[in-house]
């Protein structure tokens, strides 16, 4: 039981908590003055549809690459994009950091990329034909900002997923451009960079060669609204299908994740205070294995993690790497079963339902408002506290 004066209290300082959180617990970095603000910005469109790929440079698939910094990347909003795209097989995925060496990802596990920045400008002088940009624990990062308008102006097609969108206004390449991102961070988005034509009541709104797309399980429709663009209707019916997606569809309400007595706001207390106040947290072992179905690997991890009641391993039986179905490398946290509160074992198959499972699992050993805490920091529409 809490205490609705205290949470009303501390109300304001909740909202400055997921400010900073947005997008995975990941920091909002330092950013550039305010740009003015354009007066007039274009009515929304009824249905967003990202631009048919075009081969470019005799490339018979597009080049995708998936971005993020060494220092701290959003997990889900990172390995969801990569795993549907390579399930889909539409393009050449490559997972790169920054730099070289390991990525630490927020709120959990690590990841070594497939190349850095250095060596897929190397591989592809050209550039990618689309470029994947997770929240990252700073949007301001140079080196992250500098790639970017460069991709950009190589004609490269600009994905952010949640405040992903950071990073492409700390660029400058939204000026002028219709985008969304994580709820949370809406007033400060509008603030920071008013020169950008920021949406709300969309899972992800595309603009050109500009996609963007709301909080973390945004995700999965857009990866899928990716695919259709890029191999069509069918394919990216077949791929939904394959990960237990009931469509991509860009309708949302983003205001409903807003925390409000009578609706929400116990919920965030849960996750955001109270669990972490009267709780010491567990350890949560998420088995990795070879072949194990990276999808259901971040969700699994992601959602514990955000609990306030747990901390969430990647768990195997060796330090060795481990490669996931689709060609990710995953470095485990812990060998050790005794070193572990509880091991879970991710769901094969159908992926996207495995947040699903897992809310239902947190629900039955934390309680339903940690769990609809956790699906509203996931902004996620698929569950109801």
């Amino acid at each position: 039981m809490f205490d609705p004066a205290l949470v009303q209290n501390r109300l304001g300082f909740l909202a400055a908590t997921c400010l900073v959180a947005g997008c995975g617990s990941v920091a909002v970095g330092q950013s550039s003055k305010p740009r003015q603000p354009v007066l007039a910005a274009p009515a929304p469109a009824a249905i967003e549809r990202i631009i048919p790929y075009r081969a470019r440079f005799g490339r018979q698939r597009p080049v995708i690459a998936i971005v993020g910094i060494n220092a701290g990347t959003e997990l889900t909003d990172y390995v969801i994009p990569y795993g549907i795209l390579q399930r889909a097989a539409v393009g050449e995925v490559v997972a790169v950091a920054t730099g070289a060496g390991m990525m630490t990802m927020r709120p959990a596990l690590h990841i070594q990329p497939q190349a850095s920045i250095t060596e897929f400008d190397r591989r592809y002088p050209d550039g990618a034909d689309y470029v994947v940009v997770p929240a990252v624990v700073r949007h301001d990062d140079p080196v992250l900002l500098s790639w970017i308008k460069q991709q950009a102006a190589k004609g490269g097609t600009l994905v952010s997923i949640c405040d992903g969108a950071l990073v492409l206004a700390s660029s400058g390449v939204l000026d002028g451009h219709r985008a969304t991102a994580h709820w949370a961070t809406a007033g400060y988005r509008r603030k920071t960079y008013p020169r950008v034509h920021w949406v709300d009541d969309r899972r992800y709104v595309a603009d050109g060669r500009i996609v963007s797309s709301a909080g973390i399980s945004a995700a999965v429709p857009t990866s899928l609204a990716l695919v259709e663009a890029i191999a069509g209707h069918d394919r990216a019916a077949a791929t939904a299908a394959m990960v237990g997606a009931h469509d991509w569809s860009a309708v949302h309400d983003s205001h409903r994740f807003a925390p409000k007595f009578g609706r929400n706001l116990s919920a965030f207390a849960a996750t955001e205070y109270l669990n972490g106040w009267f709780h010491h947290p567990q350890s949560i072992g998420v088995t990795v294995a070879t072949g194990v179905d990276e999808i259901a690997v971040a969700f699994t991890a992601d959602a514990y993690a955000r609990t306030g009641r747990a901390k969430a391993y990647a768990f195997a039986r060796s330090p060795a790497p481990v490669t996931t179905l689709h060609g990710l490398i995953l470095l485990p946290d812990r060998t050790d079963p005794d070193t572990l509160t509880r091991i879970v074992t991710p769901a094969y198959g159908t992926s996207a339902f495995t947040l699903d499972n897992v809310l239902a699992e947190i629900a039955h050993r934390y309680g339903r408002q940690t769990a609809y805490g956790v699906a509203l920091g996931f902004e996620y529409p698929g569950y109801h506290g």
